[in-house]
């Protein structure tokens, strides 16, 4: 019962459940406790003033109604003031009015408005909104993952808060400070990790509760401090309500005697007042934009009383100061120069009075007449004693003679001055360092605006260049040379910081995302004390230059239905779905750069390797501005399974495909009559990653035709405009001329097929060079030309599809070869050195065994041998050469597979001696060819394989067609085929097939992955855009340069942070430091 009179019955009983503190007991204690104490200093009445009272009538029910806290009822009022005061005072205490009430009612008021009230801002809880949190409570599940990921370990926000705000609340009173702080608060506490404070929030001082309190009293202005009179507050019409001002902050109304501006800079705020008085806006301009009133005269100046009118045509529109150097402006308006030249630097090229454009090129000077009579106006002068009327072109002067009098007297005086001795008094000039900022202020105020002025005049207003360079001569004159060589570094732009471009080529180079990137730029910057690396809004700015949509260029002449706009990023690969595709909806995603767009970033950044070639072959680069051509070559294929378990949107293809390009060559011509082609530079890595640079990302699967045809069909409408057009782009500073050739080599057998229409790799038709059959070519296998190309396909498929001699299906898919679908994209007749090598392994490992199981001698062996005879040779493989089985033939399986060594390894469970002989032998045939299609330049790599490849070719085919003839009896594989009959033929047109590769398109599949891992969204258009982003940034050149260039940068970075302060980072910047 004492519990639920004691709930009920205390002064907060109105309080909400939820507001209650978690420590509710010993907070009721102690607040009876400071009522008893509060009791303890009132008045003590005696017993015969309350007889009185009880005489009179007099009752004090707050006393009969206090509460009996866990006592007898026997006991008294007074009995809880006995137990409170250990029964020293024995008597009664009872007041004599309700002050005693109103006290208690005033601290409980108090205390209700410290609940209101964030513990560590002092802002009201209800006005920053959000979730408000416990001081003395412990981390929520969500606060304790977010700084548990900074790596934070406390558990409890009175920890967080002593870190991160320097303040103990742990011994906090309820009726002294605020139990619970706001979102604000919360948000800085988190952001600065549990560890430090990164915003400027500033903890009140909070004080008991007194008559002056400024949580119950907010302090409000003291009129009289400031020398003003309180207003009478005007009596109103009660039931006029004020008419609604409509916002017209966009206006502006023109006109030489009014002019309405935006009063203030917030134009979405309410404005109080929204326009000013021509006066008042120009004394604004001046003291905010011109500062010209210690320069210009003023036109109270005059001598004479002229008329308004006539003042005003002599008057600058700007800072309403007599004209100083006039300009007239084209709709007829003057100014001083410097006036409206900062008027249009700071508000925009308009005229102050009537809002027409008016840019610093419309400027001119006003008639000689004007300028006579301008001129010509007297001036008083405003030295006291002077009063002379001066002309305004010769006021300056006779001011100047006034100025080298007061020199001359000053001098005289200051000499008298060495003989007396003085004694100002007062206490001794203290040192400006030991000063306060506002003393400081105050001490060199003139100094300050004589530098404002310099810089102004001289510089541009560039006041920061001006006091660097003054201390910068400072500590050269005091032979502080290291301090001043710091400083020079630091004024241009080197020094311990590393340059925003080697920190774009960190974060994309290691795959670090927004988030592990920001971790180590604060955590390097918080334990060394310098800012090594840039902010990432610094990468963000460097990384406009380096994409796609900077640079300006121009066609000519203008690409057929392609926009001129040279400011492109990336777009939507679906544009113009619609009316493409039977306005069938869309079910994939694809972003993309524009072809040209594309073209142009990539030129600029070989723009440094163009010039020195230019220098190397001893050209000047005045004179080669036009013949400049571009080799490019094209790559497309797809990436197989690339889905994840993140990210939302749309169902799509789990399978995608990347169309890049690789710069190959640039050449120029050089000569007046006989013009030669100089090729100027060589891509030196043809197959890299680093030189293949994406232009198209699509979630599509690399078989759909119809979708693969409708994405690439916009870039393949670009490639046909840009080959009949020339480009105009700026090089070294001047502008020069580029021609494209195109050449889509980067190809596998199943895109080539997609590409041109052919049936799929399975048919009857073996090659996409030539025009025999499976059967044919196995018969005669290395007599065969290459026959096919684009046009002719295309006229394949207008027979297929129109049928002009009415034959059947056998008839015409003989007619026309095995083309069944058009033709989308002209290809480069070549053979793809990667898919090759791949292919011809995945037949020797067949070979391989079939001569383990002998398959010579018995035909058709069943499932369960062929398994036995894999199994065998993958065991031995392992054992030997550590070679793991693969599911699929790769690259690397390929390379190593076929060699000598892994010959010698199979013929150890080849039966046959002879049949070992001929399987070395094949091996030995291959391994002389493959070099040839295999080398960038095999004239250069491997001449003597080159010459010798007809012979081995034909020996190869005589082996296969008698030692190995069960195999290939009517049958060949495509690329075995390809290898054997075409190879010579292409490196004669060519000169080389494998710079011509797709291996550096499909060594870029992981870097896909590990690009969509670093850039997870929930959605993946904007993943796939950030995805297309940073692999372009990865192909850069200019990065790469700066990441060779700066490669021995770790092992500064590593001395400079103390590695016993990082080991709760180490695992996150592992990647940093061994890039």
């Amino acid at each position: 019962m004492a519990e639920e009179r004691l709930e009920t019955d205390g002064p907060r009983s109105s309080m909400p459940a939820e507001l209650h503190h978690p420590h509710s007991k010993y907070s009721q204690w102690k607040f009876k406790l400071f009522r008893v104490k509060s009791i303890e200093k009132a008045p003590v009445h005696s017993e015969k003033e309350l007889e009185k009272e009880a005489k009179s009538g007099i009752s004090h029910p707050n006393l009969c109604t206090t509460p009996n806290i866990g006592l007898n009822n026997s006991m008294s009022t007074g009995s809880v003031m006995k137990l409170c005061l250990d029964t020293k005072n024995m008597e009664i205490v009872e007041p004599p009015d309700q002050s005693l009430d109103m006290k208690i009612a005033e601290i409980d008021n108090h205390i209700k408005h410290l609940r209101c009230l964030c513990r560590l801002c002092g802002i009201l809880l209800r006005k920053v909104g959000g979730t408000v949190h416990d001081v003395h409570a412990l981390l929520d599940n969500e606060s304790k993952n977010s700084l548990c990921k900074m790596g934070c370990t406390s558990t409890k926000w009175p920890e967080v808060i002593r870190k991160v705000f320097q303040m103990d609340v742990r011994e906090d009173t309820e009726s002294v400070h605020p139990l619970s702080f706001c979102h604000h608060c919360w948000m800085t506490a988190i952001r600065g990790g549990g560890v430090c404070n990164f915003s400027r929030t500033k903890v009140p001082d909070w004080k008991p509760h007194c008559a002056f309190c400024r949580v119950c009293s907010p302090k409000k202005q003291l009129f009289h401090k400031t020398g003003r009179k309180r207003r009478k507050a005007t009596p109103r019409a009660q039931s006029l309500v004020k008419r609604a001002r409509i916002d017209q902050s966009h206006i502006t109304v023109s006109g030489e005697s009014r002019v309405l501006r935006p009063f203030g800079g917030h134009l979405n705020g309410p404005l109080v007042k929204t326009w000013r008085s021509p006066s008042v806006q120009r004394v604004h301009w001046v003291r905010t934009i011109t500062h010209c009133q210690k320069e210009h005269l003023s036109s109270k100046l005059l001598s004479e009383n002229f008329p308004v009118d006539f003042l005003c045509s002599f008057t600058c529109m700007v800072c309403d100061h007599l004209l100083s150097d006039p300009v007239q402006a084209p709709c007829g308006h003057l100014f001083c120069r410097n006036c409206i030249i900062k008027y249009n630097n700071f508000i925009g090229p308009r005229c102050p009075a009537c809002n027409l454009p008016c840019s610093s090129n419309d400027l001119i000077l006003p008639a000689q007449t004007f300028l006579l009579v301008l001129h010509s106006l007297l001036l008083l002068c405003p030295r006291d004693g002077c009063g002379q009327h001066v002309r305004l072109d010769s006021f300056k002067a006779h001011c100047m003679s006034h100025d080298v009098e007061d020199q001359n007297a000053r001098q005289q005086s200051s000499q008298l001055d060495n003989y007396l001795i003085t004694n100002k008094g007062g206490r001794p000039r203290q040192h400006l360092l030991s000063l306060t900022r506002r003393a400081q202020k105050h001490r060199l105020r003139d100094l300050k605006n004589q530098v404002r002025v310099f810089a102004d005049k001289e510089e541009g207003g560039d006041l920061k260049s001006v006091c660097l360079t003054l201390y910068l001569l400072a500590l050269r004159s005091e032979n502080e040379h290291r301090m001043a060589d710091e400083l020079e570094v630091t004024m241009q732009g080197r020094g311990f910081a590393l340059h925003p471009a080697v920190c774009l080529a960190i974060r994309v180079n290691t795959f670090l995302s927004c988030s592990q990137y920001h971790k180590v730029y604060r955590t390097v910057k918080a334990t060394s004390g310098r800012q090594i690396f840039q902010p990432l809004h610094a990468l963000r700015a460097g990384e406009k230059e380096l994409l796609p949509g900077f640079h300006q260029f121009e066609w000519q002449p203008a690409l057929k239905n392609v926009s001129t706009s040279c400011n492109v990023g990336i777009i939507n690969g679906l544009s113009g779905w619609t009316s493409s595709l039977d306005d069938s909806p869309s079910d994939t995603i694809t972003r993309r750069f524009r072809y040209d767009v594309a073209l142009v970033s990539a030129i600029k950044d070989l723009e440094e390797d163009i010039v020195e070639g230019l220098r190397e072959r001893g050209l000047e680069e005045s004179a080669c501005t036009l013949g400049f051509s571009v080799m490019i070559k094209e790559s497309c294929d797809g990436m197989g399974d690339v889905s994840e378990k993140h990210g939302g949107g749309p169902v799509v293809p789990e399978k995608a495909v990347r169309f890049s390009f690789t710069v190959m060559s640039i050449s120029v011509l050089v000569g007046v009559d006989d013009k030669q082609e100089v090729t100027i530079f060589t891509e030196p890595k043809p197959n890299s990653e680093l030189s293949c640079k994406p232009l198209c990302l699509m979630f599509v699967d690399e078989a759909d035709h119809e979708t693969l045809t409708a994405v690439l069909a916009p870039m393949v409408a670009e490639r046909n405009a840009m080959k009949e057009s020339r480009l105009i782009l700026s090089i070294a500073g001047l502008p020069r001329s580029f021609r494209f050739q195109f050449r889509g080599s980067g190809y596998d057998e199943k895109m080539v097929r997609e590409l041109e229409g052919l049936e799929a790799s399975g048919s009857a038709y073996v090659c996409t060079l030539c025009d025999a059959s499976r059967v044919e070519a196995s018969k005669n296998i290395v007599l065969h030309a290459v026959t096919r190309s684009h046009d002719e396909n295309l006229e394949r498929y207008e027979i297929w599809r129109s049928n002009p001699f009415s034959e059947s299906v056998e008839e015409l898919r003989d007619r026309v070869k095995g083309v069944s679908s058009k033709p989308f994209m002209e290809t480069q007749s070549t053979l793809d050195a990667l898919h090759c090598d791949i292919g011809n392994a995945t037949e020797f490992y067949k070979i391989f065994q079939d001569e383990i199981g002998e398959v010579y001698r018995k035909k058709n062996p069943t499932r369960e041998e062929r398994r036995s005879w894999r199994a065998a040779l993958d065991k031995e493989l392992r054992q030997k050469l550590k070679l793991k089985p693969v599911m699929r033939m790769n690259g690397n399986y390929a390379r190593k597979l076929m060699t000598l060594e892994a010959v010698q390894v199979v013929c150890e469970l080849v039966p046959s001696e002879e049949r070992r002989e001929a399987l070395r032998e094949l091996m030995r045939l291959y391994l002389q060819m493959k070099p040839v299609w295999r080398s960038t330049c095999p004239a250069k790599e491997c001449p003597d394989q080159l010459c010798r490849y007809t012979f081995n070719s034909q020996r190869f085919a005589d082996l296969i067609s008698t030692t190995f003839k069960y195999r290939y009896n009517g049958k060949i594989t495509n690329y075995l085929h390809k290898t054997l009959a075409h190879v010579p033929e292409i490196i004669e047109r060519d000169g080389s097939i494998g710079a011509w590769a797709s291996e550096g398109n499909e060594s870029a599949n992981k870097l896909f992955r590990r690009f969509r891992k670093m850039n997870a969204r929930q959605s993946k258009a904007f993943e796939l855009e950030d995805v297309l982003k940073h692999h372009w940034l990865y192909t850069s050149k200019y990065l790469q340069k700066f990441m060779e260039a700066h490669k021995y940068s770790a092992k500064a970075l590593k001395g400079t942070i103390d590695p016993s302060e990082l080991q709760d980072t180490e695992s996150m910047s592992q990647e940093l430091i061994d890039f």
